[in-house]
């Protein structure tokens, strides 16, 4: 039944109930929040933000919204303006921080998502304590965690998923992932719908990831039912041994 109504729901709607459903089943957002948005630049994180604006008002709980962009060396966002204008027109200030990404890298060492990622992520956590946000709002869906998930298992041999929300206990913040519950091909129609799609810009890297791989397994796995891909979740975040405080 639920399933037949997001069906008919048109994308947005379908993406601000969801957002909302995470915000509340994982106690995601509270009153006097500061957060700070990862904004690649992408498709999902501008969904997040468009998400995590309109809702301000129907949430009823009064939280401030900004967001970051991190320009690298070797990607440079040839969207950035028109994502700026997006998440201004939206309340939602902006900011753009370069990061050498592969300048750090050590001799003999060649970029990859992984290095790129963690340099990412130490410089959002430093900008979100030094500018008082006490959360960092992620553009991760319900596929990347599933798709973690397996990638965890194969190579690793470790039950463990991305945390919807993950308590540092080094640092004064705490990261959110309201697209938790969202599939990729949802956030995609919400994007077409409000005119983000075009405005997205990619990574040459993401290309050739091992993630793609993973992915094409779960689509014959679940046969990309939504359904089957929730029950998952819910499992894999059962079973991790990632248990909501720092363990990425």
């Amino acid at each position: 039944m639920a399933d037949r109504f997001l069906r008919r729901a048109h994308a947005s709607e379908i993406v601000r109930k969801l957002c909302t459903k995470a915000i509340f089943e994982q106690g995601l957002i509270t009153n006097g929040d500061r957060i700070l948005i990862a904004a690649s630049g992408g498709k999902d994180s501008s969904v997040m933000a468009w998400a995590l604006s309109s809702l301000k008002n129907s949430l009823k709980t009064g939280y401030k919204l900004a967001a970051l962009h991190i320009s690298t060396d070797f990607c440079a966002c040839c969207k950035k303006s028109v994502l700026s204008e997006k998440l201004e027109s939206w309340g939602i200030s902006f900011t753009d921080l370069f990061v050498p990404v592969t300048g750090r890298l050590k001799p003999g060492k060649k970029m990859n998502c992984y290095w790129c990622s963690t340099q990412r992520r130490t410089e959002l956590i430093k900008y979100a304590v030094e500018n008082g946000f006490n959360k960092i709002a992620l553009g991760h869906h319900l596929d990347d965690i599933i798709e973690t998930f397996f990638m965890n298992l194969c190579a690793k041999g470790e039950l463990s998923a991305m945390p919807i929300k993950l308590v540092y206990r080094k640092f004064p913040v705490t990261l959110i992932r309201p697209l938790a519950y969202l599939e990729e091909t949802q956030i995609i129609a919400c994007a077409e719908e409000q005119d983000i799609l075009k405005a997205a810009c990619t990574c040459s890297y993401g290309a050739h990831s091992k993630r793609l791989d993973i992915r094409k397994k779960i689509a014959e796995l679940t046969n990309s039912s939504g359904a089957v891909k929730r029950r998952i979740l819910r499992a894999a975040l059962m079973q991790s041994d990632t248990k909501g405080l720092e363990k990425e």
